[in-house]
């Protein structure tokens, strides 16, 4: 993959800090994986859940807080400082768990500083968690159709397809970092949400449908290296999901998918789902 990021370079300057970003080590100025997250002057406190609601914040990318009735605060892919990451509002102060899909830089983020921080457990494959090297109490490595219960969210661990690597050092080697995953989160008394991380669609998630039938599925439509509008569209028709969130577009300038050829791909094929466009900071119910 790195190969590959170093041949676009060539053919496109213009673009190399945002690939290498996106796929390989961080481009000049942004933290390395597993460093310490930019300490901001003044934290403020995030918004309280609205009674009897989950609610999902969108950091750009991949990366997503939720939050669930019962009082779960956990994030997925926590790069919270992205390039479409708000400005103005504060890290996480408090989270339970962390879920990290799989080991590349503009996933694993700022995992290792909020979960020293926070406390809260990482999950993750099972290489990838004993690549992190946090305390054991907190390191919940896992694959494929591990289940998890995390207050009032019921966690599982399920097929993705794309590659995994883990640099701990920007100049040192990538180590393998298990396999890639998404995620199904099933929360009592609200929806039941599917973080897809990076992916291809793949006919295994007829199945998650069959088994979870989630109602909320954030998918990555980008392209490139992952789904773009088209696969993601065939995507949405496999899960059956009644909401589809874009995520993992526009960062950089080679993922060129964005939510409205989304919906004009789902439009093609008829496809009932609503696309829910996130806006990056704020707060949505579910």
């Amino acid at each position: 993959m790195r190969n590959e990021l170093v041949a676009v370079a060539v053919g496109a300057l213009v673009t190399f800090a945002g690939v290498a970003q996106a796929q390989g080590a961080p481009a000049q100025g942004t933290p390395a994986q597993g460093a310490a997250a930019p300490k901001k002057a003044e934290a403020v406190k995030a918004p309280a859940v609205a009674k009897g609601k989950t609610e999902v914040t969108w950091w750009g990318h991949a990366a997503f807080v939720i939050r669930t009735p019962g009082g779960a605060v956990i994030a997925i892919d926590p790069w919270l400082t992205n390039p479409k990451a708000p400005k103005d509002t504060a890290q996480p102060e408090a989270l339970d768990a962390i879920l990290v899909s799989h080991g590349h830089f503009d996933h694993v983020g700022e995992t290792k500083a909020l979960a020293q921080k926070t406390g809260a457990k990482v999950f993750g494959s099972f290489e990838l968690v004993n690549l992190l090297g946090l305390p054991e109490a907190q390191s919940v490595g896992a694959n494929a159709g591990g289940t998890f219960q995390v207050k009032d969210a019921t966690i599982h661990l399920v097929q993705a397809v794309h590659s995994s690597s883990y640099q701990s050092d920007p100049k040192g080697p990538s180590h393998y970092a298990g396999a890639p995953l998404g995620y199904v989160i099933q929360i009592e008394k609200g929806p039941t949400l599917y973080h897809a991380g990076d992916t291809g669609p793949f006919a295994g998630m007829e199945l998650i449908a069959t088994q979870f039938k989630p109602t909320v599925a954030m998918l990555p439509i980008g392209g490139h290296f992952t789904m773009g509008p088209a696969e993601a569209a065939q995507a949405a028709r496999l899960l059956k999901a009644q909401t589809i969130v874009p995520m993992h577009y526009g960062t950089f300038p080679l993922l060129q998918g964005n939510p409205d050829a989304l919906k004009g791909e789902l439009k093609k094929l008829r496809g009932a789902a609503k696309v829910m466009d996130l806006e990056p900071g704020k707060s949505t119910a579910l």
